[in-house]
């Protein structure tokens, strides 16, 4: 009975089955590795780790520790418990009580107890195996032989006639040979699949890692953001500030100047009406002789008088528009301010490499265009793509950058970066087709144009349908991020690679036809 109570403590809630390298739950349950670790799998993305046993929850994955304990339990148990029971096999001769089978007999198709075993045929006909309830399977479906050889032809378990019949003339193998020739196999098989398997949990470990990060470096952005964007609006309120007060320093001085002028003309205007007075009463009198006594009044109407005051009445003074425009010119110091604090526009543009290009391939003289031509009789060099191909002189070996290419003037083309070693003969030499470089294509069948990316050959089909004139290419080198983009409105993501980049990347341009322009310079990001 204690042993039976022993039995169901050491079985995995998750299989039913005795555990096997059992891990401990911060909560103190107990599974195997496996079927732990498929259960996670199973919540990753739902918010929260659930233990399948107590429904105890943790924001993060858990954490696996091995129950050393439990698995010394475990392999003690198993060590202890007699093979035979664990088969439920027994013997065929033993009618009166059931004793487990030690050996079954493949000719017999019996199962045999120690005791039986030592009176049975010793003869080789009579072939004997670990105690299987499969016995049948181990006979010729046609001549109910036992099966003795294996045909690597066709891929079959044979017994003898079968060898000297249909399997006539075939290499045959004895069966124990042929599968220890398959272990073989197998274990180089499980040797490799071993090291993808620590590759696998590399990757996982450092994606995790970088999980962990993301939080912090989101945190330090969006701290430098908002420093930004206060010293933006501290800014902005001092220049509002200076503005207005200039503008009402300017209106003062412009009210007190035109004022003035007023008071100037009110001064003149009396003076000219007394004049206009004393000129109506010497127009009314009669006496001849008192109009001609009286003094000269002098040209009313002098010219230079009149340019005079009109000359102060345009000179009055005005707004200083320009005083105001010199101040909003800080404005732009403020925006080149927000672009550093964002990011630098450098000054270098990206140029094609005519060293690099194919004999197919014309170059602007810009270098700005690479365009579907005829021969242009190049000489041949190693550094120069056999194919119709061309990368940029520039490279890229830290940070991140991201560039962009008018892609409308042609209907086949590939786009995307590359390592300086990538080959430049044979079809393997194409940006995609191979290990050392990522693209984005277009090709036409028919009426109807088909995009995909490509990578060491590897070719991923985009959504049907995408509006794309220009691309956009970011590059996050320490990241190991690159990135295409369809420049439409809005700005459609079309495929992200994630690669340890081992390698400065160049530009690169295939054109099937018509030509591809490189628009405007790299512009390069500080973390």
């Amino acid at each position: 009975m204690a042993s039976a109570d022993l039995r169901q403590e050491l079985d995995c809630s998750i299989c039913l089955s005795i555990y096997t390298d059992p891990v401990t739950l911060t909560c103190g349950h107990n599974f195997c590795r496996v079927c732990i670790d498929r259960v996670l799998d199973t919540q990753e993305g739902s918010g929260a780790y659930t233990c399948p046993e107590c429904r105890t929850e943790c924001q993060e994955r858990p954490a696996l520790q091995r129950n050393i304990t439990l698995c010394n339990i475990v392999g003690s148990f198993l060590s202890t418990r007699p093979d035979q029971e664990e088969t439920g096999i027994f013997c065929t001769y033993c009618i009166h009580s059931p004793v487990p089978a030690a050996k079954s007999c493949l000719l017999c198709e019996a199962h045999l107890c120690d005791n039986h075993l030592r009176v049975h045929s010793k003869s080789p006909e009579h072939v004997l195996c670990d105690p299987t309830t499969a016995l049948g399977n181990r006979k010729c479906s046609v001549h109910k032989k036992i099966l003795e050889y294996y045909c690597p032809e066709d891929g079959v378990c044979i017994c003898v006639y079968c060898s000297a019949g249909e399997h006539r003339g075939h290499q045959v193998e004895i069966l124990d040979e042929a599968s220890e020739k398959k272990k073989e196999k197998l274990k180089n098989v499980l040797q490799k699949l071993t090291i993808k398997k620590v590759d696998a949990e590399k990757r996982v470990q450092s994606l995790q890692e970088r999980r962990r990060e993301d939080p912090v470096k989101a945190a330090g952005i969006t701290e430098r953001v908002t420093a930004l964007f206060r010293d933006i609006r501290r800014q902005l309120e001092d220049l509002e500030r200076r503005v207005l007060s200039e503008i009402s320093r300017q209106e003062q001085r412009v009210s007190l100047s035109v004022s003035d002028l007023i008071q100037q003309l009110e001064i003149k205007k009396e003076e000219l009406s007394g004049k206009m007075r004393h000129i109506e009463e010497l127009c009314n009198m009669s006496d001849p002789v008192t109009v001609l006594q009286e003094p000269d009044t002098g040209d009313v109407c002098d010219t230079a008088v009149t340019e005079r005051h009109d000359t102060q009445v345009r000179g009055a003074r005005d707004l200083d528009v320009g005083l105001i425009s010199g101040k909003l010119h800080i404005l732009s110091k403020i925006i080149t301010g927000i672009n550093r604090g964002i990011y630098v526009s450098e000054p270098t543009d990206l140029f094609l490499d005519v060293a690099t290009a194919g004999d197919t391939i014309q170059i602007s003289g810009d270098r700005k265009t690479a365009s579907r031509s005829p021969n242009q009789k190049r000489p041949v060099t190693p550094e120069r793509f056999q194919c119709n191909q061309v990368i940029s002189t520039r490279r890229f070996s830290s940070g991140r950058h991201y560039w962009e290419v008018d892609v409308s003037k042609s209907v086949r083309w590939r786009v995307g970066m590359c390592y300086p070693s990538i080959g430049r003969r044979g079809d393997q030499s194409y940006i995609g087709g191979n290990k050392k470089s990522w693209c984005l294509c277009r090709c036409k069948l028919g009426w109807y144009s088909q995009y995909s990316v490509l990578h060491d050959r590897k070719e991923i089909w985009l959504p049907d349908y995408i509006p794309c004139d220009r691309v956009r290419i970011y590059l996050d080198y320490e990241a190991g991020q690159l990135s295409f983009y369809a420049l439409c409105d809005p700005i459609i993501h079309l495929h992200t690679y994630t690669a340890a980049f081992t390698q400065p990347l160049h530009a690169a341009l295939c054109v099937g036809d018509g030509c591809i322009t490189i628009s405007g310079g790299v512009r390069s990001w500080e973390r």
